[in-house]
């Protein structure tokens, strides 16, 4: 599974991204504002420091203008994925940037059959919501189950099924079970992963006894190979 990060903050990009565990980004309208950056400009520095696919999402919603946009965030660099909605104008929009080799980000899909439908229209990424699924009473675990599945079935489907609006490692460790693609999540959720209490104890334990033997490794002398 790949991991993105969702976020726009660029120390927290930078940060992720010299752990080597870093496969792209996304970023939406919400996340720019709150950076307060110029978003092209922001997009760039992105993609300078993440060489993987880096989400730009378009703000209009009418075929004509979110095209022109499209096309316009796509020349800020090969890595620019386009998000568009899952609307019809938003699908036709992908299969026209599709067409012209630029990657589609197909995002805010909510049920099985507008996967489908972005699958066929030539998304690189489909972007379901299992957290927003979640907080409403849905199973949003269950949609990422079903176009998994679908997904499988049809060979001829090449669109990457990207788990969105992640809000704990449970998420992850369960779409990466269904074979999920990608799961973008905020910075602190990609922490929580390396975390557990027993892991701590442990090194704790070790520290603890390691001082008791009074040694320093740094200071010891390495064996002379002939």
């Amino acid at each position: 599974m790949k991991f993105f990060v969702d976020t726009a903050d660029l120390a927290e990009i930078r940060d992720l991204a010299a752990t080597g565990l870093l496969d792209g980004v996304t970023t939406n309208p919400s996340l720019i504002a709150k950076a307060g950056r110029n978003f092209i400009d922001l997009v760039a520095e992105i993609c300078e420091v993440v060489s993987g696919p880096v989400s730009a999402e378009v703000a209009a919603t009418d075929y004509e203008t979110m095209l022109a946009e499209g096309k316009h965030l796509s020349k800020i660099a090969p890595n620019v994925a386009v998000k568009v909605p899952l609307t019809p104008a938003g699908l036709k929009v992908c299969r026209a940037l599709a067409n012209e080799g630029t990657m589609v980000n197909v995002t805010l899909c909510f049920s099985a059959a507008q996967a489908i439908l972005a699958a066929k229209a030539g998304a690189a990424f489909v972007s379901p919501f299992v957290g927003r699924l979640d907080d409403i009473g849905q199973n949003g675990l269950g949609l990422i189950q079903e176009i998994v599945e679908i997904y499988n079935a049809y060979p001829a489907f090449t669109t990457e099924v990207l788990v969105a609006s992640v809000r704990n490692p449970i998420h992850v460790v369960e779409s990466a079970r269904m074979g999920a693609h990608v799961a973008t999540m905020p910075p602190n959720v990609i922490r929580q992963l390396a975390h557990h209490p027993l892991t701590d104890k442990g090194l704790s334990q070790f520290v603890a006894d390691w001082a008791k033997t009074g040694q320093s490794i740094l200071d010891q002398k390495l064996p002379v190979r002939d």
